[in-house]
């Protein structure tokens, strides 16, 4: 049995406000570090040498740098991640501090970390994917050098996908006035909103560490999103010495504004505490005022009217990056998910990282929030561990963490529990602990568990929580039949698989038809025995207009998992180990964020405002002259007439009434014999020319071009440029075909912090100094430095023309 010290979790924010020496402090403990992988004995001692440690900047993930693992298990990645490490780093702690409390705040370290300072075991924890805090104030010695070290161990963690290794989220020193706003000590809510004022309520978790009763003031001012004081409010309270309290006010907000996706609006309360009117501290909290319902008949309601939930399920690595967190990184890909229309994200299956939340915030995207995936090893939860006091410690973190981001709507304690779901091994009885424990924390939003048995609907499991969660195959059916009268979400559709840039010939005949060439053809139309294509799900909730959306699995492709060129898998196809993937064919974008033909059908549907006209495949066939070469064209018009060399091939037009899914939502022309040269697409909607496509049979590949999402980065050590190689003919098109290694050269303030190509069958390090092109694109990441000044990068590639591209380094981005 483990012992725990009771620790909670934080995420704390801050706009721009003046400080005195008395108030808060926050440092985010960045480099400094040094590392070793395996075991070490007496690591935590200050006596201890490590001078022959690397040197590392935190977040890191110890396993994504591989090497990959040849004949190892493809689910996790082939990578590297089982084992432990240490972490060394001095904390400048100086005299004045002698009279603060002072904290360590961890996002997420993976996994059972345990916190020693100058020697002494400070704190420890289980969950990964949680985030906690320790109080360090006894451990500390003010006016010295002081030792943090810590201990990761990922040998007992158990996963279905790549989950990383060490401290991979950030790492914050905390540093306050005994008399203090509690880590996450602030619970704001809306329980009455109207078109002309809100009720904003309050609950502030007040900590007298002091040796004496204080009589403290709370003042409360809720500050708008141009810096303007719109309502304030001061109570007072005694607070015991020793002791902690909540204090409830509130304040009532005239004529709000509401957040929306449309329109993220985010109000902050900045609190302070006064005592003997001198400030002690001042705490920030963003909070949007916003109503949301789920209804049985009519699905999701934000603000009074209906939304579709338009999702995406994302799982935590960054690819190249692993699950070391970039906020950049994370930020790209949820601007790509919005470019395709969508709208939700759930975090699958596990606490996500605090910028997740912020980002949606920010950004207008609604979360379904979840836990965990399994109560088993894969949650850290090992045998003989006292499950109510894991489900408390853990659920308490991740709600108290989370509940003020108006970006959540629900709540999911779980994923395809397949013991809970039949009610094994006491099943409802652990899940009713979980469901008790959210609601205890924020009894404002519902709950859910995510389900994939449909017949286990009939032990009424659905009872427990609030919300029908199920995924493919319209398996929510029996549970909506015996309860009407709750609302009913996808909350994993699709699973379609595809390979960017790959297509196979002929067409299958069955989803599940697939190939021992390791690839998974991009023409959509493939997924596993348990799933479906994407416009089974389009249909079905047109068809079921009650349906208050999906969650497709999965936005981006991630690291294990690799469906369906897993291990077991290639070895029933006769082939070893060796031949399994190391990432995911799900995503409707590959591994390093280049989208694949299926992003252009989710956008012709999602964001049918946006003119989309998208051929596939690409027209390089030289070995198909004059056979078949299907072409679909994804758009957002109605029909389509599509020109080969001029002539034409006639109009197809979308069918709402098909039976078959893919009929009213792609237009295809089967049986286009090929013929080098230009194929064109023109498409209408009601009648009239909405636009057109072109793609060309590319010549030889004579150049490289780079294109970079951003020249302009910030000097934080963190910030990331992704810049997209590719390689194009003398007449500038693609050439879809190109496989050329592309050498690459960093200069200035800035190195390359990762590369990749989205070949789930690359074993190729991702931190290199070069990349091989896959069908005539890849990936290079590069992050600034902290000195401002330039970044020069030069690809090169044998025979080709080479390119450079200039990013500037500054102290705003």
């Amino acid at each position: 049995m483990r012992s725990f010290a009771w620790v909670g979790v934080s995420l704390l924010f801050f706009i721009s406000v003046s400080l005195s020496a008395q108030e808060r402090q926050v440092f985010t403990l960045h480099d400094g570090w040094k590392f070793s992988q395996g075991p070490q004995t007496g690591a935590q001692a200050v006596s201890f040498n490590d001078r022959d440690w690397a040197a590392v900047t935190v977040p890191h993930d110890w396993a994504i740098t591989g090497p990959f693992l040849l004949d190892g298990d493809g689910s996790t990645g082939k990578l590297p991640w089982k084992g432990e490490g240490w972490y060394r780093r001095l904390l400048d702690i100086p005299t004045s501090y002698a009279q603060k409390r002072v904290y360590l705040i961890f996002d997420g370290v993976m996994a059972f970390p345990e916190i020693y300072v100058n020697g002494q075991l400070a704190g420890n924890w289980d969950y990964g994917y949680n985030s906690f805090f320790v109080d360090i104030t006894s451990f500390i010695q003010p006016g010295k050098k002081n030792l943090l070290a810590v201990h990761a161990d990922t040998r007992q963690h158990d996963s279905r996908w790549y989950p990383g290794a060490g401290i991979y989220r950030k790492v914050q020193l905390l540093v306050v006035d005994p008399i203090h706003v509690g880590v996450w000590g602030t619970y704001v809510t809306t329980p009455i909103v109207k078109p002309h004022y809100a009720d904003v309520r309050i609950s502030t978790q007040i900590n007298n560490a002091s040796a004496q009763l204080d009589s403290v003031s709370v003042v409360h001012e809720i500050v708008n999103p141009e810096g303007v004081v719109v309502a304030s409010g001061i109570i007072g309270k005694k607070i015991p010495s020793g002791r902690s309290q909540e204090i409830e006010m509130t304040l009532t907000l005239l004529n709000p504004r509401r957040w929306d996706v449309d329109n993220p609006v985010l109000y902050t309360v900045r609190t302070q505490l006064q005592v003997n009117g001198k400030t002690r501290d001042t705490y920030l909290t963003p909070f949007g005022v916003r109503t949301i319902r789920f209804t049985p008949d009519d699905g999701f309601w934000l603000n009074d009217r209906r939304l579709q939930l338009k999702g995406v399920n994302m799982h935590h690595d960054q690819g190249p990056l692993g699950a070391a967190l970039y906020p950049r990184a994370l930020e790209r890909q949820l601007e790509i998910m919005k470019s395709m229309g969508v709208n939700a994200i759930r975090n699958s299956h596990n606490i996500a990282a605090p910028e997740l939340l912020e980002l949606c915030d920010k950004m207008g995207l609604v979360v379904l929030n979840e836990a965990f995936d399994k109560y088993d090893g894969k949650a850290d939860l090992l045998p003989g561990e006292d499950f109510d006091a894991f489900a408390h410690r853990n659920i308490r973190n991740f709600v108290v963490r989370d509940r003020n981001h108006p970006s959540v709507i629900l709540w999911s304690v779980g994923n395809e529990m397949g013991d809970v779901q039949t009610n094994t091994n006491n099943g409802f009885q652990r899940l009713h602990t979980m469901l008790n424990y959210v609601n205890k924390y924020d009894p404002t939003r519902l709950t859910t568990m995510v389900n994939d048995n449909m017949g286990s609907a009939r032990l009424r499991h659905f009872d427990l929580y609030d919300v029908h969660s199920y995924n493919y195959n319209r398996r929510y059916q029996l549970a909506r039949q015996m309860e009407p009268n709750k609302a009913v979400i996808i909350t994993e559709s699709a699973s379609t698989v595809s390979t960017r840039g790959f297509y196979e010939f002929p067409l299958p005949a069955m989803k599940t038809d697939f190939t021992k060439s390791l690839q998974v053809s991009s023409y959509d139309v493939h997924a596993p025995w348990w799933a479906e294509i994407s416009d089974d799900d389009f249909m079905w909730q047109q068809e079921e207009p009650y349906v208050a959306g999906e969650f497709v699995w999965t936005g981006f492709d991630y690291l294990g998992e690799p469906t369906p060129y897993d291990n077991i898998t290639v070895k029933k196809m006769g082939m070893s180990d060796t031949a399994a993937s190391r990432s995911s064919y799900f995503g409707i974008v590959d591994l390093v964020g280049i989208p694949k033909d299926r992003f252009y059908l989710y956008k012709s549907y999602w964001q049918s405002a946006d003119t989309t006209i998208h051929i596939l495949p690409h027209w390089n066939w030289e070995n198909r002259r004059g056979q078949e070469v299907p072409v679909f064209v994804y758009t957002n018009g109605d029909c389509a007439e599509l020109f080969l060399n001029g002539k034409s091939l006639g109009m197809q037009c979308k069918q709402p009434k098909a039976d078959s899914s893919v009929y009213r939502f792609r237009l295809m022309w089967p049986n286009v014999i090929y013929e080098p040269g230009e194929l064109r697409a023109v498409a209408y909607r009601e009648g009239a020319k909405l636009g057109e496509s072109i793609i060309r049979t590319a010549g030889k590949a004579t150049q490289l071009r780079l294109t970079p999402d951003r020249v302009r980065v910030k000097a934080d050590g963190m910030d990331l440029s992704y810049i997209l190689v590719e390689a194009l003919d003398d007449a500038g098109n693609l050439v879809p075909l190109a496989d050329n290694q592309v050498t690459l050269s960093v200069k200035g303030s800035g190195a390359i912090a990762g590369v990749g190509n989205g070949n789930p069958q690359s074993f190729s390090p991702f931190q290199a100094n070069s990349v091989n092109l896959f069908y005539g694109k890849a990936m290079i990441i590069v992050r600034a430095g902290t000195q401002p000044g330039d970044i020069n990068l030069q690809a090169a590639a044998s025979g080709l023309q080479g390119a450079t591209v200039n990013l500037t380094v500054a102290q705003k981005p």
